[in-house]
């Protein structure tokens, strides 16, 4: 069925009516001052809408105009908004906001979208909403949402947002400018999820052409067993960097929402005894658990809907088991490796130590492989070419792209294993980690360390392979494979 925009956006405009409204948006019905919507989308972005609502409700109590702002030092407008995502970040450019507009805008908040980028913390995409929200003029404000999903529509064919803002001014009838990108924030949070998007429930799933999109299960629509070889299965694999930490940021639903069949987690830094109920027992899956000796430290996990045939903790080796990093799950027809391999550590003074372990792993995948397909997935530590990482020439004699370390994983993929998410995509900044410091994630400066790999005969068998860099509450983000 032909695409229509404007039969799909009457039919969304219905539908987002009963959905939560953006909170730019909610603020703009509630308020038509610039500088509160100015503020709250400053404040909006990389945050969840609740947590910018209850921030911004502190902040307009303490500062309900520009002038008031202008008085609050940066160390309280930190605590006013925290937990809002880069919240220090952000306190620093509501710090400067009044001094800049008072210098080149008159104390006077600009209705148009070039002088608005040239405040701080204002990009294309906040100057764009506030021009739309504040001021009701002709914009098109583009976030995530609003890129992916008019991708997924094949209505534009673009990489960036940026890119989907310049098709859209073009190609959208001028009608829809001021109200798309609410409209689509909403369908994308409720709807058209980035992760496990609701297909099956989608009002406008008939005129969908569903590109590039992986659609959520519903529970009960497949039955798989021991010695399926056909069936489809989704993999997952997460380094969580301590799961006490990631339960606090929403960790049972996002497990829930993927609907993988199996889940491999990384750097659980806890025995099971630590853990709630609700992160030992998620609900149609059964945990197994392999923690480090020492607490809070490695540890991996793993989360199956089936029951594996056999459970192997470990390599059976005696240098490397005590610190949990290897757990494998047998099943009818392939072996599920979970790995958390060692980081060689500053200065590389763990170098000799990775190297024996990721040899030894090797031989051990290698024994496995002689028996049926292998899947090894996890944190490598080491971002294997200079298309891994965004900045290779700095990190040349530094842990995670040594020279030992990318000989070694040369050494592994010609030993016959294969690295599934280069099957697939050969662009450069696709990454899985990113430091916590220097606004890293946001700006995309990141490492490709977490990995799929198969056994070469077995390559024929994957069907797929992602990494969901927009699911937070880690470093890391899941990487994924479809495995048939």
């Amino acid at each position: 069925m032909q695409f229509s925009i404007p039969e799909v956006l009457q039919i969304l405009s219905t539908e987002v009516a009963e959905y939560a409204v953006p909170i730019v948006d909610l603020i703009a019905v509630q308020t038509n001052d610039p500088y509160k919507i100015l503020v709250a989308t400053i404040l909006s972005a990389r945050t969840k809408d609740e947590t910018t609502a209850k921030a911004a409700a502190r902040l307009f109590k303490e500062a309900p105009n520009l002038a008031a702002l202008a008085e609050i030092s940066e160390e309280r407008l930190a605590k006013l908004i925290f937990p809002v995502g880069f919240y220090k970040n952000k306190a620093g450019f509501l710090a400067r906001l009044p001094g800049v507009l008072a210098s080149e805008f008159g104390n006077q908040i600009p209705d148009e979208v070039e002088p608005l980028t040239r405040l701080p913390g204002v990009g294309r995409k906040t100057a764009n909403l506030v021009v739309a929200v504040a001021f009701k003029k002709p914009a098109i404000c583009v976030d995530t949402h609003v890129h992916r999903i008019m991708n997924i529509w094949g209505y534009v064919e673009t990489k960036s947002p940026l890119e989907t803002e310049m098709a859209l001014r073009a190609k959208l009838p001028p009608q829809y400018w001021l109200t798309i990108n609410s409209t689509l924030v909403a369908f994308g949070q409720g709807t058209c999820k980035p992760v496990a998007p609701h297909c099956d429930r989608c009002v406008i799933a008939q005129y969908c052409p569903q590109i590039g999109v992986r659609p959520r299960k519903v529970v009960g629509n497949s039955k798989k067993t021991n010695g399926d070889t056909t069936a489809m299965r989704k993999f997952m694999s997460w380094n969580v960097n301590g799961l006490r930490a990631v339960e606090k940021k929403g960790f049972v639903k996002i497990i829930t929402e993927l609907n993988a069949d199996l889940v491999a987690l990384q750097e659980i830094k806890a025995l099971p005894e630590q853990l709630s109920e609700s992160i030992q027992n998620i609900p149609g899956y059964t945990a197994y658990w392999f923690s480090a000796q020492k607490k809070g430290y490695a540890g991996v996990a793993t989360y199956s809907k089936e029951q594996p045939l056999s459970v192997l903790y470990g390599i059976d080796h005696k240098d490397h088991d005590y610190e949990g990093r290897v757990l494998t799950l047998e099943f009818g027809d392939f072996f599920f490796v979970n790995a958390y391999f060692p980081n060689a550590q500053h200065g590389l003074l763990r170098m000799d130590y990775k190297l024996k372990f990721n040899n030894d792993l090797l031989a051990f995948a290698q024994t496995l492989a002689k028996q049926k397909s292998v899947v090894i997935c996890g944190d490598f530590n080491v971002a294997h070419k200079e298309i891994d990482l965004t900045n290779p020439k700095q990190n040349e004699k530094n842990p995670g792209y040594a020279p030992e370390e990318r000989a070694w994983m040369d050494q592994f993929l010609a030993a016959g294993f294969m690295d599934t998410f280069r099957m697939f995509n050969q662009e450069p900044g696709q990454y899985t980690w990113w430091s916590y410091r220097f606004n890293a994630r946001a700006r995309n400066i990141g490492w490709r360390i977490d990995y799929f790999c198969v056994d070469k005969k077995s390559a024929g068998r994957v069907k797929g392979a992602t990494i969901l860099s927009e699911v937070l509450g880690s470093d890391h983000c899941p990487v994924t494979l479809a495995f048939a």
